[in-house]
């Protein structure tokens, strides 16, 4: 399905933790403005497909981390003003992120879209700047995380209509 970028568009993704340290993704974007940045697990929700639902996919494709949730950490707004003039609008996504429990091995087969996972320290992301992060927003979620905010899943719910 091809991505608009005209709209705000549904993002799930999940801040991993192991031992203190929280696991990145490095993107492999070919020719796409945040080749080799390092971000959090996180992808488009699929038409249909329920927020749960997709980021248990998407820590899967991504990290190769069967991804289990157990609370939501928020709902977070990001306009991404810096790429505008590269790709003609100004992508918006609204990013539900997750937080919960891991495999504890990872299958080590992930999507073609990442090249690289890793575990950092907080101060490690809080350092990072917007040539080395996708999104700044991330170091709020690491912020949220390790400050203890935690809500719960039943503040999402998801319906399909039939006709």
């Amino acid at each position: 399905m091809p991505r608009v970028f005209t709209q705000t568009f549904g993002v799930v993704g999940g801040i991993l933790e192991r031992e203190g340290k929280i696991l990145l993704v490095r993107e492999a974007q070919r020719k796409g403005p945040d080749q080799g940045k390092w971000n959090h697990p996180a992808g488009w929700i699929d038409v249909g497909e329920s927020p749960i639902e997709a980021v248990q996919r998407e820590i899967l494709e991504e990290s190769g981390f069967t991804f289990t949730p157990k609370y939501l950490l928020g709902v977070y707004s990001l306009a991404r003003k810096d790429i505008e003039d590269e790709i003609g609008a100004t992508p918006h996504a609204i990013k539900i992120i997750f937080i919960g429990t891991i495999s504890e091995t990872s299958n080590e087969k992930i999507e073609d879209d990442v090249t690289e996972i890793r575990w950092f320290s907080p101060d490690e992301i809080y350092g990072m700047d917007n040539v080395t992060l996708r999104d700044l927003d991330i170091k709020q979620m690491v912020k949220d995380y390790f400050g203890g905010k935690r809500f719960p899943l039943e503040c999402i719910s998801h319906t399909v209509a039939r006709k």
